[in-house]
């Protein structure tokens, strides 16, 4: 590390030449690919921003300027270019660096942020602080064309002309070609209009006409013509809708030119105004896997830097178990549809939409549209599934409760997926609210499976039933070494609960996997208790849960979301209303306060989950 080892913070990087900052995006480049190797993370949209990176902290002042990262996956070069180089290799790890941005963590973290598409907002509300303090703070936003299709990006942008900004706020548009044509509805109805306008047609058809007189080239005119337009849209498309929104645009520019870009950086983000520069980059850059599939280096654990194969053994998780089983049931049923945010792979929908191109939506980073749009395809009779991680759906709780819930007559199904603890990628994305959020709509039944066969078993019952079904999951493997079919799961009686222990010390009523966990450590310990998966957190079975909590003096309730409103609430206020007095309860769950990122063991040791903290606090209770 020739250059690196002197970065101690951004201002450093300005006593290098341009040559020199070439060699030291290798130098990052080699520093984010072994660790990443070792770590896991997001690897490929890091690698695609080494030079954005260098040259955004090489222009600006990091001690009076703002840079906000939308997202913060690709920020990896600038944590190692402000002060975490030393320490870049504890990413992800339990009390390590952050895999984004952290407010806590660094003073050159702007905002601490996860989910998509909330650079431009901050960086315009940012922008207007500054102007009623009369500074001249330079506000540079980074945002992905991916992270750009979002309704809250769309309503930075729109708000622009709206909030007047003195000086000095710019957007860049980090385009990588993943989907930014498709996915940005406002260029699509712009490029529409344009190849719609007459003028255009005719030249369209001059150039048809004259390519098909030239030798060898006639048969190949349609490639040839669909690129020509695909340029066209390219210089004249973003350009246009981007001043329609009072940007002033710059770009494209090649997003790896170090010497363009500061060149470029140093006069611009001195302009008044708001202002959107547009560069290209290739992501995954510098690393051939990752430039070859983007899509899979992502994110990833940890791999062989020489082979790209990710080094854990290939397990089954509830993600593959939920991707074979809508297959099937989508084999069977017609009506099955799958729509999900931007995460095919990440969900499990990949063979889905293979074989089912016809009935697969991925309607990109819009969790909000993607649960109206399912809204619609079953007010049309169809039966959609929305595969959305339980931290992301939370960005959709009033389309689920206005235009699912509401409607009374709309079944489409919620697969959660990373429900709980997930482990390295921390607090933006544990998905430990959702039970919460859930629990305060009417007309939805919500399920959580224990194990593949009960996953299995709830998504035949709720292709069945004609009431909105959310069923969670956890990032985590399953203990077979299968996937069960639709004939091996057994058919669920809607909301009939499954007794794994019976003892006459306590009830233990659990939601999830943590169910097998709680079973197994009152067997070992040859604790008398009666553990319970309640497999149905709403609506809650009455008639078992008066018959049973009778007979106990103590109940327990086990969750892995937060205690704030979630099922142990549900289970106080139920004892309450029935007037089942002198009860002792102890409801274990996630703690009021957000948990930092680590294993997921290690996690769970925080706050008293994992075996032998929930072992001592049950046996500490029965005392």
């Amino acid at each position: 590390m020739k250059y690196l080892q002197n970065i101690q913070s951004p201002s450093d990087l300005k006593k290098l030449k341009i040559e020199e900052l070439e060699i030291l995006a290798d130098e990052i480049r080699q520093m984010i690919i072994e660790t990443t190797s070792k770590n896991g993370g997001h690897l490929a949209a890091s690698l695609g921003c080494v030079e954005l990176a260098i040259a955004l902290h090489y222009v600006l002042n990091a001690n009076e300027d703002y840079l906000i990262w939308d997202v913060g996956h690709q920020a990896y070069a600038h944590k190692i270019l402000t002060g975490r180089a030393g320490n870049f290799h504890t990413l992800r790890k339990f009390k390590g660096i952050s895999g984004f941005p952290n407010r806590q963590e660094s003073k050159y973290d702007i905002f601490t942020v996860g989910h998509s598409s909330t650079s431009i907002a901050l960086a315009l509300g940012l922008a207007k602080a500054r102007d009623l303090q009369n500074k001249n703070s330079r506000i540079v936003a980074v945002i992905g064309d991916g992270a750009l299709t979002s309704g809250l990006a769309l309503e930075g942008l729109n708000n622009a002309a709206n909030i007047k900004t003195k000086t000095r706020m710019t957007v860049i548009l980090n385009d990588n070609e993943m989907s930014i044509a498709p996915n940005v509805g406002a260029i699509s109805q712009y490029l529409n209009k344009l190849i719609a306008n007459p003028r255009y047609n005719k030249y369209k058809e001059q150039l048809e006409e004259a390519l098909y007189n030239l030798p060898r080239i006639g048969k190949i005119t349609k490639i040839i013509s669909k690129k020509i337009q695909e340029s066209i849209k390219n210089l004249v498309v973003p350009k246009i809708i981007f001043e329609e929104f009072g940007f002033r645009y710059f770009g494209p520019i090649d997003g790896h030119n170090l010497n363009d870009m500061i060149n470029l950086f140093d006069k611009i983000l001195y302009y008044s105004g708001p202002k959107l520069i547009h560069i290209r980059t290739t992501k995954g850059k510098g690393y051939k896997y990752a430039e070859e599939n983007p899509s899979y280096y992502h994110g990833l654990g940890p791999f062989d830097i020489d082979t790209g194969k990710l080094k854990s053994n290939a397990k089954i998780s509830f993600t593959d178990v939920f991707g074979q089983t809508i297959i099937n049931l989508a084999e069977r049923n017609p009506k099955i549809f799958a729509i999900t945010a931007a995460m095919p792979d990440g969900t499990g929908l990949t063979e889905f939409s293979q074989k089912f191109p016809d009935r697969f939506f991925d309607v990109g980073i819009t969790e909000d549209f993607a649960v109206t749009f399912a809204a619609g395809l079953a007010a049309g009779g169809k039966k959609p599934i929305i595969a959305i991680y339980s931290t992301f759906l939370q960005r959709s709780i009033d389309q689920i409760y206005h235009d699912v819930a509401l409607q009374r007559d709309i079944y489409p199904i919620f697969a959660i997926d990373r429900a709980g603890i997930v482990g390295a990628d921390g607090p933006t994305h544990h998905g430990t609210l959702d039970l919460t959020y859930l629990l305060m709509i009417p007309n939805i039944v919500i399920m959580a499976p224990a194990d593949e066969y009960d996953m299995v078993a709830m998504f035949k019952l709720a292709a069945t039933l004609d009431m909105p079904c959310a069923i969670r999951y956890p990032r985590a493997n399953i203990e077979g070494n299968k996937i069960p079919t639709l004939d091996e799961a057994q058919d669920l009686e809607f909301g009939a609960p499954q007794i794994l222990n019976t003892g006459d010390k306590a009830l233990i009523l659990c939601v999830g996997p943590v169910a097998r966990r709680a079973a197994k450590i009152i067997s070992e310990k040859n604790i008398s208790a009666t553990v319970v998966n309640i497999r149905f957190v709403k609506p809650l079975n009455e008639q078992f849960l008066k018959t049973e909590i009778p007979k106990y003096d103590k109940i327990i309730t086990i969750e892995e979301n937060t205690i704030i409103g979630g099922f142990g609430a549900y289970i106080n206020n139920f004892i309450n209303a029935n007037k089942f007095f002198g009860k002792q309860i102890l409801n274990i769950g996630i703690p009021d306060r957000f948990i930092d990122a680590g294993e997921i063991n290690e996690v769970y040791t925080t706050f008293e989950f994992d075996n032998d903290a929930l072992f001592r606090r049950i046996t500490d209770f029965l005392k």
